[in-house]
Parts: C-alpha cells; structure tokens; sequence
C-alpha cells in the first residue's frame, strides 16, 4: 500500500494544498473531509456529517475547526479559512508534512513547537476523533485553543446567519452539547480540555470548488465557544464530535482498535502491485449500512448509492477482494426491491420510494449474481433469495416493463422513451436528454445475452430443464441478431445504438467494449480486434476512456462552466476511468494472457497511479477532462473508478492482493465453440501500439 505523503513544499503551497482532499468515512453513509491546507473548499467539506437514514438524509453538523497555539506571547495558526480576497487564518504555511496514513495527519512548526493532529472517523459510529500532541526530540508545553463551527444543514445546501439559530448549551465535566436547530439531531463534544461558552458567527466563508461548479460558494458558520487545551510533552489531547448520545468515550482504545483493523492495509506485500493495493485500500470507504443490509456509496463527497454504480462495482470491490459476505448483503438488499422485472437505480436521498429509472441496472444486477456464485458457491442463498429475483428480471424484460423495456422479435433488447435517460450515459438538463440512445444501445445487449446466460446456468443448477432451455434459445437469436445488426463494416467497429427514432447511430463511443468483456461470440475474432484498435486510437487516454471521439462534431474537451455545461460534456468526450476495466478485459480477449500482453496492460494503469496523490488522496476521481492535461473532475472519490480497475488488475492481470483464505477460485470465461478465446496470434493483429505517455 502506497503511504500518502505530502511535502512540506506541497503542504505550504496554497494552491497545491488545497487542490489535495483527504477522505474519512464511517461505513454508514456519514464522511469526514477536506484540504490539506485545512481550509474547506467544498460545502461537502465537514468534520461531522451524518446521515440520518444510512446512507441517506445527510447533514452536516461540524464544519470546521478553528486552531491557534499560544506560544511565548504569540498566537500561531493550525486552521485556515478563505474569506473574500482574504485568506485567515493561514495555518497551511507552518505546516511540514501531511500523511493519509493510517489516518490524516498533519505536522506543523509553530517556532520552537512541533504540534501533531490526527483526525480518524470511528466505523458504524456517527464519531469523528480530533487529537493533538506535541512531538519532537523535546516537546514544548503549549496551549491550544480550538473553535468548533456548526451550520446544521442538508449537505447539499448552504448555512446563512439568522435569527432561528438556538445559541443554548449544555456544559458537564469533560462534554459539551449544542443543539442549534429543534430538527436536527445534537452535537455532542467529548473533550480533555477546558471550555468557554463564547457564541459568534463567521461570515462569508468561501468555497471556490462550488463557484467553479457553477454554484453558490458562500456560507456562515456559528461558533458556539472556545476550548483550551494544554499540550505538554507525551500527553494526547482529543476533541470528539458525535450525535450519539454518549458522556464518555475512551479514545485510546477507539485509536487502538481502529489501527489494528486498518494494519494489515497499510503493510505493503512484496509481491503486492502498489496500485492495486492502494485500490484495495480505497474500496472500504464505499461500502456502506443500509438499513439492515449493505449498499455501495457511488461516490464522495456527493452522491449516496445507485443501482447502477453498485453492480458495476461490486465485484471490484467485494470479490476479488474476498468481502463476499458483505457482497451477498448488497446483492439481499436490492433482491428485496425489484419492481416490474427492474431493481431500483437510486433511492432518493429524502422519502422512501426508490426510482426505477434505467435499462441497465437489473442486467448488471444478474451479471453480479452470476460473478458472486462463481466467487463464493454459495448456492442456497442464492437459490433461496436471488434465483427469484434474477427470473424476475428476465421475465419482465421479455414481455416488456417501464420506459418501452422490452424484448423486441430479434431478441434484443429496446428501450425508450422521450424525456428519459435510462443508460448510464444519463445526463439531463431540464427537458434536455444529452445522451437520449433510445433504441437498442449496444452495452445493454452484451449485458442481455450475458443476463440469458446467468440464467440458463442458474436453472440448470436448480433443476428447472425447461427455463433453461428458453434462456439458451433467447440468447441464440440475440446472438444471431447481434452479429447481424451491430458491425458498422465501414468504420471498422460497432454501432453505439440501432434500430433508434433516427436509425444507427455510428458514434465512436466506449460502450461497445462489454461486447467483449462480457460475452465472448458476440463478434468475430479479426472484430474484436478492429474494435480494439478504434477505441485505442481515438478514445483511451492516460487515465481513463474517452466517451466520444475527438473527432466527432459533439465533442467537448473539458468537463467545466455551470451545470448545463458541464451535464452537456458529461458524455460527449469527458474521460472515465472505470472503462479501464472492461478495455483491459477486451484487450485480453485479443491479445491473450501473455506476458507482453499484460506489461502492456498494465502501462496503461500507470497514469491512476500517478493520480493517486493527486486529488483525493488514495482515490479515483469520478472523471477528467477529454484533452490534456486531462484535469480530474467531477467526484474526487468515485467507487466504480476504483472498482474496475481493481477488478481487471486481479481478474486479468493476475495480480493477487487477497489473503489466502479467501482468494477466489480462477474465472475463466467459456466459449460456447468449446476453443479458448482468441490469441494475438490467431487475430493475426499487428503489435499494439505503445501506451499512451
């Protein structure tokens, strides 16, 4: 595992330490983050952010903390704020070092005094754990003085000063209670100093990563008091900020316990490929309570969990990394939810009724059924449980389900209808549907034929001979129909969508690589290999797949401006790098399992590598801009960017990052053909070109 180690010469400039975003989370929907400069430049920034309803219903209780060390006369800054031209205090220029490792911290020179903070959040607790100490060949007793900020908000919205605001305070020994507003649940401190009741507001705190996103950038916070705390050598000090009804906590044991669970992350295995055990690491931090089941966070700090998101990522995060009970979970939870043959894509983050809004998740659902028996052989949960669900599904696509779904007299699937956007191309700006692909969308038949696959083997398996057999017709004609419809001879690849409002669609796009990684007859050999070439020529790019070629008309080089701008470059060449996984897959389907073939590979990789320390620090933003220098954008920590990389380096490279006992038997993809699939030399394809630099 790669340690996240920031320089002094990074941590104190200003505009490379805050561009750094660490991330802690609790494993119930609720996250603390921020900068390594210590100033909040999101309003998703916070210490203590809980959801109400795990993983939904978010607030932000704590933004902030306010540090000052008192040292000879003098007050020396540890936080930093931005206000309007103005930036105070401005702690990040004594600052000598910041590690993620094991959780984030932050060295700081305070002239003659080297002061340590710590911040760790506290898994299935509503807890963050704030903790300082002198360090240093000889510690200096210091005083510190702390001012927390509230706000009490929804985390999407913004906190303004006003008269509402209850100023009340509970003071005991060692803890302090605030309760700024009736609806919103209290704010606990648990401390080792002193503290004095001192309510005011800070006005005009600035968020610049929202006003680049087109939003509002401005927010007030209420600070209630002060705390005092004196640091002298050898002795810890804490600030713990819960909405758990707790007097006392004992942090030594929280910090102990919470280092031996993340140990055997941090040790970094010889044969370990750095990458792939920082991706391991980073799964975690997605996985998340829903109620009394399990669910995948899309991504940080904004989204809670999809349909979607979760069965593209569940086998990167859960499988090959051996957490198969905590994939089963996932899998239990949306088996109870399927509606009219379709799992939800999203449950809203306020009320209870989830969406059902996509033509893919509930393939993607089937495809992870199929991937978890495969891993864990668990046959009776599946048979009892997920069986039912998986025909469900099936059955509602055959005689047709919400949006137009349905199985057309081809055997292939079609969908749509105006107004909506059901695959995961899914940006939409008012009545504007960006990326419409109404028809038959060529992802969703690779996902169908491999939906009719899963079934036949699971009917099979549990002895209904007749179900099986019409799965196995079903995706014969689907095949036959695919193979029929989708090349487009003249571009040398597949088409993006057919039989759509306005026939074919040729556009160079990356969906037409799970025409290979799932399914391995839907095209030919010398195919596969021309659709390799395409999307290497005109769509990969050093950290991910582009979602259009450059070449095409539509295109937009960078993901920037205010909404509408940015959802209209969402899918028009905007880079994403979980469509490493499935390119590293085809790429393995046409060049085979060599040696050359997985060092080239792997080169690929090398650019997530570099961008590990690059934004939020030991993850994978959500996207980057189409040109270079291809600019991370979007969400700085998304868990399908790090799942399918993670997925392909275990599954196709080879790499092994889980321990022994729960290592997972070798996934081996068959050919209907009986014949292994393609080689380099069968494709009679020339040498790859070299990885892009």
């Amino acid at each position: 595992m790669q340690k996240m180690f920031i320089s002094e010469q990074d941590c104190q400039n200003l505009d490379r330490a805050l561009s750094l975003e660490w991330l802690e989370t609790n494993g119930r929907g609720g996250f603390a983050s921020g900068t390594v400069a210590g100033a909040n430049t999101r309003r998703y920034h916070a210490l203590l952010l809980i959801a109400r309803k795990p993983p939904a219903d978010r607030l932000v209780l704590v933004n902030h903390l306010e540090e000052w060390i008192d040292l000879d006369g003098r007050s020396i800054p540890l936080s930093t704020n931005l206000y309007p031209g103005a930036v105070h205090p401005a702690g990040y220029v004594h600052c000598t070092g910041f590690s993620s490792t094991p959780w984030p911290t932050w060295v700081f020179d305070c002239g003659g005094a080297a002061i340590q903070r710590e911040i760790f959040c506290v898994p299935g607790r509503d807890l963050v754990v704030v903790r300082w100490k002198a360090i240093g060949a000889k510690p200096i007793s210091t005083i510190l003085r702390v001012r927390p900020m509230l706000s009490g908000r929804n985390y999407h919205a913004t906190h303004h000063e006003n008269g509402t605001l209850s100023t009340d305070t509970s003071i005991g020994p060692a803890r302090v209670v605030w309760q700024p507003y009736p609806d919103v649940p209290a704010v606990r401190a648990v401390h080792s100093g002193e503290y004095r009741h001192e309510p005011d507001w800070y006005r005009l705190i600035q968020f610049p990563a929202e006003r680049h996103r087109g939003l509002d950038g401005e927010e007030d916070w209420w600070t209630p008091g002060e705390f005092r705390f004196e640091l002298k050598p050898g002795e810890d000090h804490t600030l713990a900020l819960t909405s758990e009804a707790v007097d006392r906590l004992d942090i030594d044991a929280l910090a102990k316990r919470e280092i031996t669970r993340r140990a055997p992350f941090d040790r970094t295995k010889q044969a370990a490929d750095p990458l792939a055990s920082a991706l391991q690491r980073a799964a975690e931090a997605y996985l998340s309570e829903r109620g009394a089941g399990q669910t995948v966070i899309a991504g940080y700090p904004w989204f809670t969990d999809w349909g979607r998101d979760t069965f593209i990522a569940l086998p990167g995060l859960c499988l090959v990394t051996g957490r198969h009970e905590t994939a089963w979970r996932i899998i239990e939870s949306f088996s109870a939810h399927v509606s009219e043959g379709m799992v939800p894509n999203r449950f809203p983050d306020a009320g209870e009724q989830p969406e059902y809004n996509t033509i893919d998740a509930s393939l993607w659902f089937i495809h992870a059924i199929g991937r978890y028996l495969t891993y864990s052989t668990d046959e009776a949960r599946v048979r009892a449980t997920a069986w039912p669900a998986v025909q469900q599904i099936i059955d509602g696509y055959r005689r047709g389900t919400r949006y137009n779904i349905r199985m057309d007299g081809d055997g292939l699937i079609a969908g749509g209808v105006p107004g909506a956007q059901l695959t995961w191309m899914d940006a939409k700006v008012g009545d504007w549907v960006v990326t419409p692909r109404y028809g038959k969308p060529v992802e969703i038949q690779a996902l169908w034929v491999r939906s009719l696959e899963v079934g036949a083997d699971l009917a099979t398996k549990f002895g209904d001979s007749a179900y099986a057999a019409r799965c196995r017709r079903d995706r014969a004609l689907a095949v036959q129909s695919f193979r029929a419809k989708f090349w487009h001879e003249a571009g040398g690849y597949l088409y993006d969508v057919i039989d759509g409002p306005d026939g074919s669609d040729a556009s160079i796009r990356p969906n037409q690589l799970y025409a290979l990684s799932l399914c391995d007859d839907l095209v030919t050999k010398q195919q596969a290999a021309g659709i390799i070439r395409v999307v290497q020529d005109q769509l990969l790019t050093p950290v991910g797949v582009r979602t259009l070629s450059p070449t095409d008309h539509r295109y937009r080089p960078r993901y920037e401006g205010g909404v509408v701008e940015r959802d209209g470059a969402y899918h028009q060449g905007t880079v994403w790098p979980f469509l490493l996984g499935p390119f590293l897959t085809a790429w393995f389907t046409v060049f085979g399992k060599n040696v050359k073939a997985k060092t080239q590979a792997r080169a690929f990789l090398n650019g997530l590598e570099r961008h590990l320390s690059d934004a939020c620090l030991g993850q994978i933003s959500e996207i980057f801009d189409g040109d270079e220098p291809h600019h991370p954008r979007g969400c700085p920590a998304q868990a399908w960017s790090v799942a399918e990389p993670l997925r392909a380096m275990v599954e196709d490279l080879g790499i092994s990052i889980a321990p022994e006992t729960t290592r997972p038997r070798r996934i081996t993809v068959r050919s209907r053909k009986g014949t292994k699939g393609p080689t380099a030399s069968q494709t009679k394809m020339p040498t790859p070109r070299k990885p892009p630099r």
